[in-house]
Protein backbone atom coordinates (compact mmCIF):
# COMPACT_ATOMS: atom_id res chain seq x y z
CA UNK A 1 0.00 0.00 0.00
CA UNK A 2 1.26 3.44 -0.86
CA UNK A 3 0.03 6.40 1.20
CA UNK A 4 -0.06 9.15 -1.40
CA UNK A 5 -0.05 12.14 0.99
CA UNK A 6 3.22 13.17 2.67
CA UNK A 7 3.50 12.53 6.42
CA UNK A 8 5.51 14.15 9.19
CA UNK A 9 8.73 12.12 9.26
CA UNK A 10 9.13 12.64 13.01
CA UNK A 11 6.41 9.98 13.42
CA UNK A 12 7.49 6.58 14.66
CA UNK A 13 6.12 3.09 13.99
CA UNK A 14 3.15 3.24 16.37
CA UNK A 15 2.13 6.70 15.20
CA UNK A 16 2.29 5.62 11.56
CA UNK A 17 0.29 2.48 12.39
CA UNK A 18 -2.39 4.64 14.01
CA UNK A 19 -2.38 6.95 10.97
CA UNK A 20 -2.75 3.99 8.61
CA UNK A 21 -5.73 2.70 10.58
CA UNK A 22 -7.49 6.02 11.17
CA UNK A 23 -6.84 8.01 8.01
CA UNK A 24 -6.16 5.37 5.37
CA UNK A 25 -8.53 2.64 6.53
CA UNK A 26 -5.69 0.09 6.44
CA UNK A 27 -4.96 -2.56 9.04
CA UNK A 28 -1.24 -2.18 9.83
CA UNK A 29 -1.19 -5.64 11.42
CA UNK A 30 -2.27 -7.69 8.39
CA UNK A 31 1.24 -8.11 6.94
CA UNK A 32 0.93 -5.64 4.06
CA UNK A 33 3.69 -3.10 3.49
CA UNK A 34 2.54 0.49 3.95
CA UNK A 35 4.82 3.05 2.28
CA UNK A 36 4.82 6.64 3.52
CA UNK A 37 6.58 9.59 1.89
CA UNK A 38 8.11 12.75 3.28
CA UNK A 39 7.19 16.19 1.97
CA UNK A 40 10.44 16.10 0.02
CA UNK A 41 10.19 13.06 -2.23
CA UNK A 42 13.69 11.82 -1.37
CA UNK A 43 12.67 9.85 1.75
CA UNK A 44 10.31 6.96 2.49
CA UNK A 45 9.25 5.05 5.58
CA UNK A 46 7.91 1.53 5.16
CA UNK A 47 5.87 -0.04 7.91
CA UNK A 48 4.84 -3.67 8.26
CA UNK A 49 3.94 -6.26 10.86
CA UNK A 50 6.18 -9.34 10.76
CA UNK A 51 4.08 -11.45 13.12
CA UNK A 52 5.96 -10.50 16.27
CA UNK A 53 6.26 -6.72 16.03
CA UNK A 54 6.11 -3.62 13.88
CA UNK A 55 9.04 -3.11 11.53
CA UNK A 56 9.91 0.38 10.30
CA UNK A 57 12.32 0.89 7.41
CA UNK A 58 13.59 4.38 6.61
CA UNK A 59 15.33 5.14 3.32
CA UNK A 60 16.71 8.35 1.85
CA UNK A 61 17.71 8.27 -1.79
CA UNK A 62 21.08 9.95 -2.37
CA UNK A 63 20.54 11.45 -5.83
CA UNK A 64 17.22 12.62 -7.18
CA UNK A 65 13.90 11.62 -5.70
CA UNK A 66 11.49 8.71 -5.50
CA UNK A 67 8.83 8.72 -8.21
CA UNK A 68 5.42 9.36 -6.67
CA UNK A 69 1.89 9.48 -8.01
CA UNK A 70 0.03 12.80 -7.77
CA UNK A 71 -0.71 13.75 -4.17
CA UNK A 72 -4.32 12.85 -3.41
CA UNK A 73 -6.13 11.57 -0.36
CA UNK A 74 -6.05 7.88 0.21
CA UNK A 75 -3.94 4.88 -0.52
CA UNK A 76 -2.82 3.15 -3.69
CA UNK A 77 -1.93 -0.53 -4.18
CA UNK A 78 1.33 -1.48 -5.85
CA UNK A 79 2.40 -4.88 -7.13
CA UNK A 80 5.58 -6.37 -5.71
CA UNK A 81 7.45 -5.43 -8.92
CA UNK A 82 6.19 -1.82 -8.77
CA UNK A 83 7.19 -1.64 -5.09
CA UNK A 84 10.69 -2.94 -5.87
CA UNK A 85 11.09 -0.30 -8.59
CA UNK A 86 9.88 2.45 -6.24
CA UNK A 87 12.26 1.31 -3.49
CA UNK A 88 15.17 1.36 -5.97
CA UNK A 89 14.29 4.91 -7.06
CA UNK A 90 13.04 3.87 -10.49
CA UNK A 91 9.87 5.10 -12.14
CA UNK A 92 7.49 2.38 -10.95
CA UNK A 93 4.67 3.69 -13.20
CA UNK A 94 6.62 2.56 -16.27
CA UNK A 95 6.70 -1.06 -15.10
CA UNK A 96 4.62 -3.29 -17.35
CA UNK A 97 2.98 -6.07 -15.39
CA UNK A 98 2.92 -9.47 -16.98
CA UNK A 99 -0.43 -10.98 -17.74
CA UNK A 100 -1.45 -13.77 -15.38
CA UNK A 101 -1.86 -17.07 -17.21
CA UNK A 102 -5.28 -18.50 -16.46
CA UNK A 103 -5.47 -21.89 -14.79
CA UNK A 104 -6.68 -24.45 -17.33
CA UNK A 105 -10.01 -26.08 -16.65
CA UNK A 106 -10.61 -29.76 -17.05
CA UNK A 107 -11.98 -30.64 -20.47
CA UNK A 108 -15.10 -32.57 -21.00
Amino acid sequence: MLATRPVDFRRGAHSLAALAAANLGQNPFDGALIVFRAKRADRVKILFWDGSGLVLIWKQIQHGAFRWPPIVDGVMKLTSVEYAALFDGLDWARIISTQRIPTPTQAG
